[in-house]
């Protein structure tokens, strides 16, 4: 790994998680790792560039398809590919497309690129997780055979412990916190050979869990929230990022467009 290096541009690629909810700012809109990770690197390095590709609910396929040849035409320094996991939350999945999906958009951006980064995505612990917990692990060794194959670099959230702590995970149980998003782009940042800020797999403290009144209070609140929202948009076909254009999506200079 080249160590301390300099990068001149990065282009994310992927779904919610890219597009950084549940990092909410005031004006109502999302931060995230990977606007953080921007952030950092353009502070090193003059006439950055940085374009956010990503929209919420994407599937493996409908990035590799709308996402990555965009992003290979850009020809940047870094690029990062994280998708699948909304297909492996799916009531029904083909992992076999998953998988062809996921090594086809690798193929195009791993010779676009200088760099390829792709990531085990955290698991939030908890009993509905469980359920989707062998679809995931299965993801993340096409994952790492594919970077294997093309030399990408992979930044394993999932083995994180402190990643899975339901502390690091916003009410919808879907999304990190701030803090969640702050850890992954260190993550990120060292992957990429840049010298550690801090340890970004600290454990939280140890806290009192709540009693049982405020869990079954949580529960119907996201239930009502969250959970039924989303069954209802996979009983209709639809997705949270239907029509929605990517956060940034021309490879422009950091400070020249708003980061969302």
């Amino acid at each position: 790994m080249e160590m301390n290096a300099s990068y001149t541009s990065f282009v994310a690629v992927g779904d919610s998680f890219t597009e950084g909810m549940s990092d909410l700012l005031p004006d109502g809109s999302y931060r995230g790792w990977a606007d953080l990770l921007a952030a950092r690197l353009a502070a090193r390095e003059p006439g950055f560039r940085y374009a956010n590709l990503a929209v919420r609910g994407k599937l493996i396929g409908q990035i590799a398809e709308d996402q990555a040849p965009v992003a290979a035409a850009m020809g940047a320094d870094v690029v990062t590919l994280v998708g699948g996991l909304n297909d492996t939350l799916r009531p029904k999945v083909d992992m076999g497309r998953v998988r062809a999906h996921l090594e086809s958009a690798v193929e195009l951006l791993a010779p676009s690129c200088r760099q390829l980064v792709l990531m085990r995505s955290p698991g939030r612990n908890g009993p509905v997780m469980e359920r989707f917990r062998p679809r995931m692990e299965q993801l993340f060794a096409t994952i790492d055979e594919l970077a294997a194959r093309h030399g990408a670099r992979v930044v394993d959230l999932y083995g994180a412990p402190v990643l899975a702590d339901p502390r690091m995970w916003d009410v919808d149980r879907l999304h990190l916190t701030p803090e969640g998003h702050r850890r992954v782009a260190e993550a990120v940042w060292q992957t990429l050979g840049l010298p550690a800020e801090l340890d970004w797999r600290t454990e939280l403290p140890v806290a009192e869990p709540p009693g049982w009144t405020a869990r079954r209070s949580q529960d119907l609140s996201f239930a009502r929230q969250h959970l039924l929202p989303w069954i209802g948009r996979r009983l209709t076909g639809r997705s949270s990022g239907d029509g929605r254009p990517a956060k940034r999506p021309e490879l422009q200079p950091y400070g020249d467009a708003p980061l969302s």
